[in-house]
């Protein structure tokens, strides 16, 4: 599966950005007004009144686009936010080029062939007319008739004042022969087009029984526009149930304040934007935060992939309800080990014991570390549970990367580093401890820096004279090293040991437009910057020690529908295959409908 992703993140470089909506139309008056310039200068009038003649039909032209594409903006607000003028002008943009590359053909060609220039401005509208109808149709929730009306509107209006204008100087005569040769080239050009989309639809239904379009129309409604009903409405069909394990540690201070609490739920958040679980380690901060007053919560990364990414924001909402019931506990201890480490064949694994259960921390910082699976935490619960803890949260510190990541090859050492370290933290006696904790939420770093709104969290824990500083950050996964760099400042400020954690939230997924599509911790912050947030969160939570008692549960909660394996592995191909699929459709198919154009446009 992950194979399968990391070929589908590839292509995301592909998407692009468009000008500004006054660029746009800068551009489109440029265009529309050589366009009629070019146009007169075939009709053989005498200079200066070719120009104006130009001039005029250019200004006719753009005005005739914006009202298409108004009527357009307007007709498709409820069913395509896609297409707003924005993005209309831009496709009007793109299909006039293609025409002015065929009117410029006509021209040159006009020179030999009084007349010829006819048939490469009708040429030129079945480009533009082809173009925006695959556009529409892969974009558009529209039916088919109103597809197909939005993909002419355009190309109808731009032919009627040049057909008036070239009747009224007599610069043209309509016959049979030009009408045939207008009909066919339609009818090549429309064919070429459905025959293009059928192709590539199957490889959709191949591999998810739906067209490859309607996976495509959810994915822009959702990267363009927020929008991810289309999405989860795919979701929901291909969903399937698991059971979602969510754990809690909650500390309270002497005057029974909950002080802190630390989430660490077993479902994925992703799989990107606002979609699924994407942000849901925010909102249940935000949430437990609402109902608990003067409580920080983190919500650090629990061991699980895509495959149990949530499918809709119902099934969030279900979470988040059984995840408020769970922060009511009553079990509270004042007992805790220090903190304790093992590293082994690059495994570092931590571990302190709060009133029987042991929190485990799992990192192999500074070599790339990714999801790691339900399995080894599974592996893990067996194994503390036979050092005589009642049981085990681990955390999947997710705080490294550079390069590929290697999940078979990095389970034998975790598992080796979690039974020794489980194993030497059972012969440590637990004592009281005290706790502190504070927030940073950075205001010059957001979505797009790949940090999102949960800012910075730190956790300190002191054990005698140990203190120990847990760092929650919510973005998705470090540059490697910047780990080691806040570990380090942060024994700077009087702190012994800790890890620092991130909560992989993909709310920063497909927000920009790189190779990776979106920017892990450090990568687009200044470094130095976020150590002194960092640093500035663990000060402040060092000045709010005092004594605690901690409490924890470990629930499962059944029949959350999750996207699952299986189907995120058939999205990821999907694209994979789609693309591979459009290029050997487009060397073929539209090569051979250019040929049978070129012939019409000789023999008729």
């Amino acid at each position: 599966m992950n194979e399968y992703i990391n070929k589908a993140v590839k292509r995301y470089s592909a998407l692009f950005t468009l000008p500004s909506h006054k660029t746009l139309l800068a551009l489109l008056l440029a265009t529309c007004l050589f366009n009629g310039i070019l146009i007169a200068a075939v009709m053989q009038f005498l200079w200066p009144y070719w120009l104006a003649l130009g001039l005029t039909l250019g200004a006719i032209l753009f005005a005739l686009t914006l009202i298409a594409d108004i009527m357009i903006q307007i007709s498709s607000l409820k069913t395509d936010p896609v297409f707003n003028l924005r993005r209309c002008a831009a496709l009007s943009l793109y299909s006039l080029l293609f025409w002015l590359a065929f009117n410029l053909a006509g021209a040159f060609a006009d020179f030999f062939n009084a007349g010829f220039w006819l048939k490469f401005f009708l040429l030129g509208f079945c480009t533009a007319f082809a173009l925006r109808l695959l556009i529409f149709s892969a974009l558009s929730f529209a039916g088919a008739v109103r597809v197909a009306a939005f993909a002419a509107l355009l190309p109808v209006l731009y032919t009627i004042p040049v057909i008036y204008t070239a009747l009224a100087v007599n610069a043209l005569r309509l016959d049979t022969s030009l009408l045939t040769f207008f009909i066919l080239a339609i009818v090549v050009v429309a064919t070429a087009i459905f025959g293009f989309m059928f192709s590539l639809n199957r490889v959709g239904v191949k591999l998810l029984g739906v067209d490859s379009f309607s996976v495509l129309k959810a994915f822009m409604a959702t990267w363009s526009e927020d929008q991810n009903a289309p999405f989860e409405r795919l979701f929901e069909r291909f969903s399937q149930e698991r059971n979602i394990q969510l754990s809690v540690l909650s500390f309270r201070n002497n005057k029974g304040e909950v002080k802190a609490m630390m989430i660490v739920p077993a479902f994925h958040p992703g799989p990107f934007k606002n979609l699924g679980s994407s942000d849901l380690p925010y909102a249940i901060q935000h949430t437990l935060e609402k109902k608990m007053d003067r409580c920080v919560v983190s919500v650090p990364h629990g061991l699980s992939g895509h495959d149990l990414d949530l499918a809709t924001q119902a099934q969030n909402k279900l979470v988040l309800e059984r995840v408020v019931s769970l922060s009511d506990l009553s079990d509270f201890g004042a007992g805790a080990t220090p903190f304790l480490r093992v590293r082994k064949n690059g495994a570092s694994v931590g571990c302190q014991v709060f009133n029987r259960c042991a929190f485990v921390a799992l990192t192999l910082a500074p070599e790339t570390m990714e999801d790691l699976p339900p399995e080894l935490n599974a592996f893990i619960s067996e194994a503390a549970k036979k050092n005589g803890f009642s049981t085990a949260i681990a955390v999947d510190a997710h705080n490294s990367i550079e390069g590929p990541f290697n999940i078979d090859e990095a389970i034998k050492p975790l598992q080796e580093a979690a039974l020794a370290t489980l194993e030497r933290v059972s012969k440590q006696p637990s004592i009281r401890f005290q706790v502190g904790v504070a927030r940073v939420t950075p205001k010059e770093f957001g979505l797009q820096e790949g940090m999102g709104p949960g800012g910075i969290t730190t956790l300190v824990v002191k054990v005698g004279n140990q203190t120990t500083a847990y760092v929650t950050i919510d973005g998705n996964n470090m540059v490697s090293g910047l780990r080691e760099r806040i570990i380090s400042a942060l024994s700077e400020v009087g702190v012994n040991d800790g890890e620092v954690f991130t909560t992989d939230t993909h709310a920063v997924n497909a927000v920009v437009l790189d190779a990776r599509g979106y920017h892990p911790i450090g990568e687009a912050i200044d470094q130095e910057s976020l150590i002194n947030y960092v640093r500035q969160a663990t000060v402040d939570a060092l000045s709010n020690l005092e004594p605690a008692e901690v409490a924890w549960r470990t629930e499962t909660v059944s029949g959350v529908k999750v996207i699952g394996e299986k189907q995120i592995e058939a999205m990821c191909m999907l694209l994979d295959k789609g693309v591979k699929r459009a290029k050997k459709l487009a060397v073929s198919i539209f090569p051979i409908a250019g040929v049978i154009l070129g012939a019409l446009l000789v023999l008729l």
